[in-house]
């Protein structure tokens, strides 16, 4: 992942089940060695921000209530 230009070559990029398919507002995930990548799927050339897995799962656990 290069940060400075967003780019991510190599990352499989996934959202969310409850997002459907007809685009609009979504986040995306990948999953890198170092960290869980985030992004703005409207907007996939701008950075993405990387958070540790244990922020991640923390994150889904509070908005799975």
């Amino acid at each position: 992942m290069n940060e400075t230009s967003g780019t991510a070559s190599g990352l499989s990029w996934r959202r969310s089940s409850y997002s459907g398919g007809a685009g609009g507002e979504c986040v995306e995930v990948a999953d890198c060695l170092q960290a869980v990548r985030v992004r703005d799927s409207k907007d996939p050339n701008r950075p993405a921000i990387p958070v540790t897995a244990a922020a991640w799962t923390a994150f889904l656990g509070f908005a799975g209530r």
